[in-house]
């Protein structure tokens, strides 16, 4: 496979990494190429931006969820037929899974797509030393080939002209300068941007916005140039139905639907997910928990990803047909999958305001974030796992779950001391629903177990 490609790197968080990646997907999308994008870690939001440039969806590439094996198969996979494919890095160009080395940074993950990176520095308070700057990033690691640089928040032309020619002896071309743009900017809170879902005009015209500043400052043919000289992966693409087992022909007309939640409340999901599900045998059907007041027709099981219920608490709450109709899927023993918000969801009360009720447990709103990679072991047989599985997964949130009694959590960590408070999840009967986010790309037992649960 030989997809023409491009990794976005920073030297650190906040340089600028997202609007100049989503501005690269858009303006080369504008231009007429199928472009697939692509993010460096376990983020959520960002592919929605880049999904909403390209109209092809956003895909995660994390070492530490799924493994560095996986990595090439899945992008080979995400960018099967695309003419071009942009992957923003996480945090710093090297900035990695803690006390693991490389792994899973934008580094890594660069090395294993054999992709040239292109470095955006914020040039904002700088001008001679942002060579000493590329010039380090460049030379850290032979194998991560830096080649080229996009200046970002550049004052003026006094201040592109200095930064241009301290650059001139670095070795690493200047493909683009960019100025400082109020347009551009995407709102944030606690979790980081707000999702495209919750500002969707808004979102189209900052990214029509970030297209237009990257075609007016970056050379858009040296960059596609660059991509298109990266060497050919040698992986072929992941394959959901390899993955899981195609179910057999006698079962394809029969399909058990499965309900996952999305809508605003509800967008933390990966895309392999639904394929996962699709390619183990089930109908994957979408619902909107803010608006819809029953589950979809026929549904027998129910899948609720990550998202914001905090935001949307009181909506979430008030539409209580649903609310019943998902107790009552749970008590009649309907497998029921979820992560983080749809925890929340599931628990008696968020912030005080009555919720599913599935779990015994209470949830409310911290000024803590709660952040990191976990390894984890299932505690007992699961709709999703067997007893002793293990899985690394991902937490992010900024609210505390306090169970009742009796029940046992989802997962036990392997690493307690990576997780010092708190409570990992519950799983009752077919309900297995946890903080933890977890890659099923890494795990396609999971949706395979899932989907039979569903057809018992």
């Amino acid at each position: 496979m030989n997809v023409p490609r491009l990794v976005i790197a920073a030297p650190s968080s906040g340089s600028g990494k997202t609007t100049v990646a989503t501005g690269l997907m858009a303006a080369f999308a504008g231009a007429g190429l199928s472009v697939s994008p692509h993010k460096v870690g376990p983020d959520y939001i960002d592919p929605g931006y880049h999904a909403l440039a390209t109209g092809r969806p956003g895909r995660n590439l994390d070492a530490y969820l799924c493994g560095p094996e996986r990595i090439a198969p899945l992008f080979a996979h995400g960018a099967a037929g695309a003419r071009l494919a942009v992957i923003e890095g996480v945090m710093g160009l090297f900035d990695g899974v803690g006390g693991e080395g490389e792994l899973a940074s934008t580094a890594h993950v660069a090395k294993l797509l054999r992709a040239p990176v292109v470095l955006v520095v914020d040039a904002s308070s700088q001008s001679r030393s942002v060579a000493a700057l590329v010039h380090g990033f460049a030379s850290w690691d032979p194998a991560v080939r830096v080649a080229g640089v996009l200046l970002n928040k550049v004052g003026s032309d006094r201040h592109e002209e200095l930064l241009r020619e301290a650059l001139d002896g670095a070795g690493v071309p200047v493909l683009g300068v960019l100025r400082r743009a109020a347009a551009v900017d995407t709102p944030s809170r606690h979790l980081g941007l707000v999702p495209v879902a919750e500002r969707r005009a808004e979102a189209v015209a900052a990214v029509a916005a970030q297209a237009a500043l990257v075609r007016e400052g970056c050379d858009l043919e040296a960059l596609l140039s660059l991509a298109r000289g990266a060497p050919a992966l040698g992986a072929g693409p992941w394959d959901a139905a390899a993955e899981t087992g195609e179910p057999a022909p006698e079962t394809r007309a029969e399909r058990p639907r499965v309900a996952v939640a999305a809508g605003a409340a509800f967008t933390f999901s990966y895309a392999e997910h639904a394929e996962l599900l699709h390619a183990a045998g089930a109908e994957v059907v979408p619902f909107d928990p803010l608006h819809d007041e029953t589950l979809p027709d026929r549904t027998r099981g129910l899948v609720i990803g990550g998202g914001f219920p905090e935001v949307y608490g009181p909506e979430l709450s008030a539409n209580q047909p649903l609310r019943t109709a998902v107790t009552e899927l749970a008590a009649a023993g309907g497998p029921v999958a979820a992560e983080c918000a749809g925890l929340l969801y599931l628990s008696r009360e968020l912030d005080g305001r009555p919720m599913c009720g599935v779990l015994d447990a209470t949830a409310r709103m911290t000024e803590r974030l709660t952040l990191g990679y976990r390894e984890a072991v299932a505690v007992g047989d699961s709709a999703l796992a067997v007893a002793g599985s293990r899985v690394r997964g991902h937490e992010f949130h900024r609210t505390v779950l306090t169970p009742g009694a009796g029940g046992e959590p989802a997962w036990g960590l392997v690493r307690p001391e990576r997780r010092t408070e708190g409570f990992v999840g519950g799983a009752e009967g077919n309900v297995h629903a946890s903080y933890l986010h977890v890659h099923w790309a890494a795990a396609p037992e999971m949706a395979r177990r899932f989907v039979e649960r569903c057809t018992a």
